[in-house]
C-alpha cells in the first residue's frame, strides 16, 4: 500500500474523518433542529474535513518530494550518467537491463533444476535461497506476504519457538 492511499483511506471516503465527524456529530443535534439547519451543519463539516483533507495530502506530496529530491541528490540521477560519454550509457542500459536478466537466469536455473541436474540437498536449499531473494526483488513485498505460510512451515516461527 503506497503512502497516498493509506492517507487517503484514512482522511478520504464516506468514512473518512469528515465522514466519522460527521456520525458523531449528528447524534448530538437536538431533536427539534430543522433538516435545512442539519443539512447545512453537515455541510460545514465535510466542508472542513475535506479542508483539511487536502492540507494533510499537500504536506504528503512535499514530504514525497523531498525524499525524492534526496534520493536524487545523493545518488544521483540518469541525466548525471549521460554526461559520461560512453560509459554512462553502459550503465543506463545495464541498470535497465537488470531485473529481466536476473529473473531469466533464475528461471534457467530453475529448469536445469527440474530436467538435467541432480544437485544435493545444500544445492537445492541455496537455489531456494536464490529463487527467494531474486523473486522478491522482481515482485517486492507481494512476493514475500505471499510465500509467508511456506517459509513459515519450511523454517518454523521463531517467535513461537518453533
Amino acid at each position: 500500500m503506497s503512502f497516498f492511499s493509506a492517507i487517503s483511506s484514512i482522511f478520504g471516503g464516506e468514512k473518512g474523518l469528515g465522514g466519522t465527524i460527521l456520525d458523531a456529530v449528528k447524534s448530538y443535534f437536538p431533536p427539534d433542529m430543522p433538516p435545512e439547519k442539519k443539512m447545512e451543519m453537515e455541510m460545514a463539516i465535510k466542508a472542513a474535513a475535506d479542508q483539511q483533507q487536502n492540507l494533510i495530502m499537500d504536506k504528503a506530496m512535499e514530504a514525497d518530494k523531498a525524499v525524492t529530491d534526496r534520493i536524487a541528490k545523493l545518488e544521483g540521477t540518469a541525466q548525471d550518467l549521460q554526461r559520461i560519454p560512453y560509459l554512462g550509457a553502459l550503465i543506463i542500459f545495464l541498470r535497465g537491463c537488470q531485473r529481466p536478466l536476473w529473473g531469466f537466469a533464475t528461471l534457467y536455473m530453475d529448469f536445469l533444476w527440474f530436467t538435467l541436474w541432480k544437485l544435493s540437498e545444500r544445492q537445492e536449499w541455496a537455489l531456494c535461497a536464490i529463487n527467494l531473494l531474486v523473486l522478491g526483488f522482481l515482485f517486492g513485498e507481494r512476493t514475500i506476504k505471499n510465500l509467508e505460510p511456506l517459509i513459515m512451515k519450511i523454517f518454523g516461527n521463531p517467535a513461537k519457538g518453533k
